[in-house]
Parts: structure tokens; C-alpha cells; sequence
């Protein structure tokens, strides 16, 4: 059963977020659940800093203001027992009124800042562990995605999905975060206002709805900005990637101009907007300070009129003043932390496409289990395959390779000759019933099964950060350090591992760039060597080594393919003359097989690449 055919251009349109969307918030919490002690601690520890935060101006306004200035201490106006702790503490202390105040206010506000101090480390820590996992579980999800999916996706993208999208969520928790270290003193103080003076509370939560005219208008104009700014990081990192990681012909073709004035016009469009969102900032921002200083004239001019009627204390009135930043700030916060939510809302929806994106080589539901030895016979029957259905690459290829016989496969570029070895690796899916390992369908077994019986030294060799040892073991627990070290002998890599200053344990750098380009195949042989397959293939392995170099991994080949079967992919005459039959491929069809005298004899397709490389090798001597 074939897969349906999926829209790859997802991961390159643009993502239009929304302002909020609590399913993604349900399935971060999937994240946080493992930690939700932590969480619920600087919940605890925020109520209780919220708590304080609110009984700071009341002890400036009711207890040394109208209690100690004054002299007026209203009993039916509340303190919520403030004035009773301080006469407890004059009497425990025997220090004057203020003294004891100023005592009280000045502990409340150390325990007030180390709580709110408690309160944002550990909701920091959940966070960061929530998205510690969520990163991991992303990580190891884009592991397993196919060949098939990585052939149509810029790794820029999925790398945006796993660095700076997770680091928007962490944004967006901190923010929420803040939110609740906000929102709780302002409901606190929304209740203590309203017992003093419910009329002046009511002319100050007339300024809500202006507020929340201007935050929708705020959002809406930020909205278009913020994504087109995702979208430019997201490009800037894809151009940076293949930018860097072609830096030699980059280099070479002269090109730095013309990719510089590339990077140049993306970056140019990430700024204007980066500027954009400045400005929006900014001016709301403007507006929510003003906003603050009308509230305090609205205080002034109601509440001064009833402190000289005498209808609210003067302390009242500082109380209001004191809790006018405490009651718009909360909605500030929430208007500038508008842009975050709406970036990380948009980073959210990218995270979910790639952990919702179930695309994946067919596995079979019951594997058949393979013995800890194969004899090694393949068999392809009838083989059309496609990287596109309409598109076939291969066309009814039929052949067998006995255990342990040595086949080269030979034809021109594009015939399909590295088709074969990824779909005898299973990095594609292919018809049912037409690739067998020992008799058994390659479809019956599963990838990682076959891979284990595979070695493939490919001409690209991959290194991996870390030590030479550790590029050969590749974290196999069945491979010692002297096992590893015994097949660098074997492929002639000892000598030069030996020579370096830590020899096994030299680390090696990005892409093993202090390493040549042979010495670099020699490990690759070592590492394939040390995991002992069954199947050896070597896919113009030999291509890019100099003759001194080939030389010594010849003395090797026949040590390492001894009771393999091996397939090898060259266009060296000395590499096929090592195979038992040559296997000549054009246009995706067998063209021919046989012996090297075989198909000489023949005339054919062999025999005119065979004359073609001849007179090559003619004209380079």
C-alpha cells in the first residue's frame, strides 16, 4: 500500500498564527506535566508576593499616613491588620510608631522581592525543562523522518523549527509568567480599592475599555509585522546554512558578491520590519504611560474633592495613587507581551506541522527476525521505482548477487546505480515483493534490522564531532577499543592515527577538516570494518582518493570483502576487475552482466565505457 502523496511546500510557506490558540497551550502542557511541583511552587510563591506587594501601600497610606501623620486611623476603612501588627510591634520593641512601620514595610519589601525573585527562577526552571523535553522528543522525531522527506525540505527549516522556534515558546511561558505575577496583585488591589471607595474604583475602570481599544487596534497592526519577521529569521538561517556549508564553492564560481547581496536584501526586509515593530512598540507603550498620569488626574481630582469633604481619608487617597500602576500595568503587560504570544503562537504551529508530520519508510507490523548471521544473497525481481510515482528511475531491474560474491555496478550518470544501494538500505519505500535478503522479502524486515547487516562507505564520508575511536565505534557497545583499533590496521589507517598527537583519542574537527580527503575514506573503511556486515558496499568510495592512497585500501578490499557479499559502485578499472561479475546499468534498465571478458567480448554498453576510460586514462598520461 502506497502513502498518500504529501505537500512538502508547508514547511516553506508562511505560517499565519493566531493571537492565541489554547489547543497549542493544552499540548505544551504535555510538556509541563512532568513538572508540575515546580510549577505549582511558583504559583505558591507568587500569590504569597502578591500578597505583600498590595500590603505595602496600604501600610503607607493607612498606617503611617493616616495612623501616624494624621492621626486619624479610620476603623471603617480597612488595613486588613496592618495598624494591629505595628501597635504589636511598638509594644514587643518599645520603638516609636514610624520607627516600627518603617521596620515592617522595609522587611515586607525584602521578603516581597526574594519571593517575586523565588517565583520567576522556578517558573524559569519548569519552563526550561518542559522545552528541554519538547526539544528532545522534536530532535528524535526529525531523526526518523525519511530520506524522501529530507530530499524536498531545507534542513534551514527544520533546523528554525528546533532552535528558534522552541526558544519563542520559552518566550511565550516566561510571558505568561508574567502575566500571573501581574494579574494577581492587580485583582488584590482591585478588591482593597473597591472596599475603600467603590465610586473612585468605578471612574478608574472606565479607562478598561479604552485600553482595550487600543490594544486590538495594537495587535492588528502587529500581527502582518511579527510574521513577516519569523518568516525572514527563518530565511536568514536557511541562506546562512547553505551559504556556509558550500563555503568552497562559494568560493571557487567567485560567487561572495552575489550571496552577500542575497543575505544582504533578506536581512534589509528582517530590519525594516524589526524597525516597524519598533515603532508600534513604542507608541503603545507611550500611550499606556500617559494613560498612567490621567488615572492619577482622575485620582486627584475626584478623591481630592471627597478628602476635603472628609468623606475618604487622605492616606485613601495615596492608596489610590500608589495602586494606579499597579492597576494598569497589568493591562500594559499584557498588550506588549501581545507580540510574543502572537511570534510564539506562530512558532507553536511550526513545532506541531513537524511533530504531526508522520511521514516514514514502511515498517512491517510483524518483522521477521533475522539470525545473528545472513548468508548474504540479494535478489531484485522486477524492480520500478521512482523518487516520483510518474517518474520511474528504475525500470524492471532483475539480478542476483550470491552470498559472498563481489558485484560491480557500472553505467552512466543518472542510470540509477545509487538507487539501488538506498533502496537496499530501505531509506525509500519500494513494491512489496521485489528486493529479498535471503529469500526474504526486504519489505518483511525491519530498516534498522537490515542497516545492522549493511556496511556502506559512501564518496561523501560523514564525521561526526568527537575522537577518531569514536568516529569508528559510532556508540556500538559491541565494538571494543581494540576491536576498532584492529580494523584500522586492517584498512591501513593505524599508521596515520598513530602519528597523530592523541592518535585515537585526537579529537576531530567540523567535517574532519583536519584530516585529508584520504585519510578521511581510510576511517570510513575502519568503521565499517569494526561493525563486521555481511554486505559490503562501496559506493565510488575510491573516487576522490589519489593513486598512493587507492593502493593501500586495495591491500585492504580483499581482507574486508573475504566471505562478504560485496557491491561495488566505481568507475576505476581496478576497483571493477576485483568483482565475480560486472552489472551494467543505462537508463534505469540491466543492460548487461557478466565477467569483465564477458562482456568485453560482447561489445557493448561495458565495452564502450570500458574504451571511453581507457582513452581518459591515455590522455591524462
Amino acid at each position: 500500500m502506497t502513502q498518500p502523496k504529501l505537500d512538502h511546500g508547508v514547511f516553506e510557506a508562511d505560517i499565519h498564527g493566531q493571537s492565541m490558540n489554547f489547543a497549542y497551550l493544552k499540548r505544551i502542557g504535555h510538556w509541563l506535566g512532568p513538572h508540575k511541583l515546580l510549577a505549582m511552587t511558583s504559583v505558591a510563591l507568587v500569590m504569597a508576593a502578591s500578597i505583600l506587594a498590595v500590603l505595602l501601600p496600604v501600610i503607607i497610606s493607612r498606617v503611617v499616613i493616616d495612623g501616624v501623620i494624621m492621626g486619624q486611623p479610620d476603623a471603617h476603612l480597612p488595613d486588613y491588620g496592618m495598624n494591629a501588627l505595628n501597635q504589636w510591634l511598638m509594644a514587643l520593641t518599645g520603638w516609636s510608631a514610624i520607627a516600627s512601620a518603617c521596620t515592617i514595610f522595609g522587611l515586607f519589601t525584602v521578603a516581597c522581592q526574594l519571593l517575586y525573585h523565588l517565583h520567576r527562577v522556578t517558573f524559569a526552571q519548569t519552563s526550561l525543562y518542559a522545552l528541554r523535553d519538547l526539544r528532545q522528543d522534536l530532535f528524535a522525531h526529525m531523526e526518523h523522518r525519511p530520506s524522501s522527506f529530507y530530499d524536498k525540505v531545507a534542513v534551514g527549516r527544520v533546523m528554525t523549527r528546533i532552535t528558534n522556534d522552541v526558544q519563542a515558546l520559552f518566550e511565550l511561558l516566561m510571558g505568561l509568567g508574567m502575566l500571573v505575577g501581574e494579574f494577581v496583585p492587580f485583582f488584590l488591589a482591585l478588591g482593597i480599592m473597591l472596599a475603600i471607595d467603590v465610586r473612585l474604583t468605578l471612574y478608574l475602570m472606565l479607562s478598561i475599555p479604552l485600553f482595550a481599544f487600543i490594544t486590538y487596534f495594537f495587535r492588528m497592526a502587529t500581527r502582518r509585522v511579527y510574521r513577516r519577521i519569523r518568516n525572514t529569521v527563518s530565511q536568514l538561517n536557511q541562506n546562512l546554512q547553505e551559504n556556509l556549508s558550500g563555503m568552497q564553492v562559494v568560493q571557487l564560481s567567485n560567487r561572495e558578491r552575489q550571496n552577500l547581496a542575497t543575505y544582504q536584501a533578506i536581512n534589509k526586509t528582517n530590519q525594516d520590519q524589526e524597525i516597524h515593530a519598533i515603532y508600534l512598540e513604542t507608541g503603545y507603550g507611550a500611550f499606556t504611560d500617559n494613560m498612567i498620569n490621567l488615572a492619577l488626574a482622575v485620582i486627584i481630582w475626584f478623591g481630592g474633592g471627597a478628602a476635603l469633604q472628609e468623606t475618604i481619608s487622605l492616606g485613601s487617597i495615596v492608596l489610590f495613587s500608589q495602586f494606579i500602576d499597579m492597576f494598569i500595568r497589568p493591562i500594559r503587560v499584557l498588550g506588549m507581551q501581545y507580540n510574543v504570544m502572537f511570534r510564539a503562537m506562530a512558532s507553536a504551529e511550526r513545532i506541531f506541522q513537524a511533530l504531526d508530520w508522520h511521514e516514514q519508510v514502511r515498517e512491517p507490523l510483524t518483522p521477521v527476525k533475522l539470525p545473528a548471521r545472513i548468508q548474504g544473497k540479494l535478489e531484485f525481481r522486477h524492480l520500478t521505482f521512482g523518487y516520483d510515482v510518474d517518474q520511474p528511475v528504475l525500470k524492471d531491474v532483475s539480478f542476483t548477487i550470491q552470498p559472498g560474491e563481489k558485484l560491480a555496478i557500472v553505467g552512466p550518470t543518472g542510470s540509477g546505480k545509487s538507487t539501488l544501494i538506498r533502496l537496499l538500505g530501505r531509506f525509500y519505500d519500494f513494491p512489496d515483493d521485489t528486493i529479498f535478503l535471503d529469500d526474504i522479502d526486504l519489505n518483511r524486515l525491519h530498516s534498522s534490522a537490515v542497516r545492522q547487516k549493511i556496511g556502506v562507505v559512501l564518496q561523501d564520508f560523514h564525521i561526526f564531532s568527537g575522537t577518531v575511536l569514536e568516529n569508528i565505534i559510532l556508540g556500538n557497545p559491541n565494538i571494543s577499543r581494540e576491536k576498532a583499533i584492529e580494523s584500522a590496521r586492517l584498512v591501513n589507517a593505524h599508521e596515520f592515527i598513530e602519528a597523530l598527537p592523541q592518535q585515537y583519542d585526537e579529537p576531530l574537527v567540523e567535517r574532519g577538516q583536519n584530516l585529508s580527503q584520504g585519510q578521511r575514506q581510510l576511517l570510513a573503511f575502519a568503521r565499517v570494518l569494526a561493525a563486521d556486515p555481511e554486505i559490503l558496499i562501496l559506493d565510488e568510495a575510491t573516487a576522490s582518493i589519489d593513486t598512493e592512497t587507492e593502493q593501500l585500501i586495495q591491500t585492504a578490499l580483499h581482507e574486508i570483502m573475504k566471505d562478504r557479499t560485496s557491491i561495488l559502485i566505481a568507475h576505476r578499472l581496478q576497483t571493477i576487475q576485483e568483482a565475480d561479475r560486472i552489472l551494467v546499468l543505462k537508463d534505469g534498465a540491466v543492460k548487461e552482466l557478466g565477467t569483465h571478458d564477458e562482456l568485453m567480448a560482447q561489445q557493448g554498453v561495458y565495452y564502450t565505457l570500458n574504451q571511453l576510460q581507457f582513452q581518459d586514462v591515455s590522455i591524462k598520461a
